[in-house]
């Protein structure tokens, strides 16, 4: 048995079994480790040596928890939530409710879009701007798993098609991994290549919003999963003005810097000022500031435990090299078909990428034995590199332990009602990894 099988699929089958994600990666990598050979001490050891590789990202995450749920006490997003309920109205026709819906969730996806390309920040927008909607989303009615498929559609297409931001990284990537593996590509060429996959993912955006979840989903108005200070929360025009400034600020820093945790961190001092200077008026104590910042970091620790968590996953796939042995088999079992090539590269590309939880890290893995291939069966150049890039696109989104889905959950979880694996894996897993499939099959047969 091929080694990244066995550790995918066990990862997966536990996930979907709702046993926690970070047990079911930690699972998946001993049971790969143990097919390739390892002993169980081996595997561990080489999981643990792997545990480093998203430290900065978990702290990342932690860090924008904090600022988020401070924002919650400026009194910025109780006004955000006003003008929503004003907006979209507390009752309506159900046609009107509808339209209202699909607005909303365009809305979510273009701004998860400009988090990718015009502001890169990721998903550093999602527990600021998501958590304060929720109770706008259950006003509607709204089915949760549709705005998580439009948050990971947002944060996906763009990088894929468009290179600036994150796409500019994406598109670098690949085509200094293709050259590096003796096929150098123009750059230009990339966009042209992927528009055709990107294409079939703007089609599962549509059947999600107009089909899968259009219908009306309840859910309780809770408050967010956090303990809130004893005292009133504060709103004033000061407030949201400190609000303001600190999300500008945040943007701003992580842009200059290209660094999350210091934009994050740039924001948390101005927001801290702003508690003391609410101290000494005694509205906060320090000690409830503190249990505040706490609080956030607490909200998003899964999504820091996962990411920690999938490094190891990803250490122990690498290390046991039935990367190269899962390509050479499909190699000789294609036996020079195009059409079933392509295919069995794209599959190939989804296992590898739910396993690593990144397309980013995958490229280079897939470049390496997809270019030499691709040559052999006389693949285009455009259309090796829509292979590439779609296979390494592929199950970044279904993955337990990819960002474009972490990030979503932990936004739409804020009151504890949306599962991690039923409510955005499985979703997106379905909307936007089945298109890219059949999208870029069609890509490389034609192209």
């Amino acid at each position: 048995m091929n080694a990244v099988v066995v550790a995918v699929l066990v990862m997966i089958v536990l996930s979907l079994s709702r046993i926690h994600v970070v047990f079911a990666l930690l699972a998946g990598a001993v049971a790969g480790g143990i097919t390739a050979g390892f002993s169980v001490t081996e595997t561990i050891n080489v999981f643990t040596e792997g545990l480093g590789t998203n430290v900065s990202l978990a702290l990342s995450y932690g860090l924008l928890g904090a600022f988020a749920i401070s924002l919650n006490f400026t009194g910025l997003p109780d006004l955000m939530v006003r003008g929503a309920v004003k907006i979209v109205g507390r009752q309506g026709e159900d046609r009107k409710r509808s339209l209202t819906k699909v607005l909303i969730l365009f809305l979510i996806a273009g701004v998860a879009s400009l988090s990718q390309n015009l502001v890169p920040v990721h998903i550093a927008f999602i527990p600021v701007l998501i958590p304060p909607l929720l109770k706008v989303f259950n006003e509607l009615f709204m089915d949760r798993r549709a705005t998580a498929t439009a948050l990971t559609f947002g944060l996906k297409a763009p990088y894929i098609l468009i290179p600036a931001g994150y796409g500019a990284i994406f598109h670098d990537t690949i085509s200094d991994n293709m050259e590096a593996s003796g096929l150098a590509i123009d750059p230009d060429l990339i966009p042209a290549a992927l528009a055709i996959p990107v294409a079939g993912m703007l089609v599962g955006l549509l059947w999600a919003f107009l089909v899968s979840y259009r219908k009306p989903r309840t859910y309780e108005n809770r408050d967010l999963a956090v303990s809130e200070p004893e005292t009133e929360r504060p709103v004033s025009k000061w407030g949201i003005i400190t609000a303001l400034i600190a999300i500008i600020t945040v943007l701003t820093a992580q842009v200059l810097s290209d660094s999350m945790i210091f934009g994050v961190l740039t924001g948390l001092a101005i927001l801290y000022v702003y508690f003391i200077v609410l101290h000494f008026k005694g509205i906060f104590t320090l000690q409830e500031t503190d249990v505040l910042l706490t609080d956030g970091m607490k909200m998003l620790a899964f999504i820091g435990f996962v990411m920690i968590a999938a490094g190891g996953f990803a250490e122990v796939i690498r290390e046991t090299g039935h990367v190269d042995s899962l390509v050479g088999w499909a190699s000789e079992w294609i036996d020079g078909r195009q059409g079933i090539a392509a295919f069995v590269m794209l599959i190939i590309g989804l296992f590898i990428t739910m396993g690593i939880g990144s397309s980013f890290a995958t490229v280079p893995i897939l470049a390496a034995i997809f270019v030499p291939l691709a040559l052999s069966l006389g693949f285009s150049p455009m259309a090796t590199i829509a292979l590439i890039g779609t296979a390494g696109a592929l199950g970044d989104a279904g993955s337990p332990a990819s960002d474009s889905t972490l990030g979503p959950t932990a936004g739409l979880n804020a009151d504890g009602q949306h599962n991690h694996i039923w409510d955005t894996v499985v979703p997106t897993f379905l909307h936007f990894n089945l298109p890219l499939i059949a999208f870029g099959w069609i890509a490389a047969m034609i192209l």
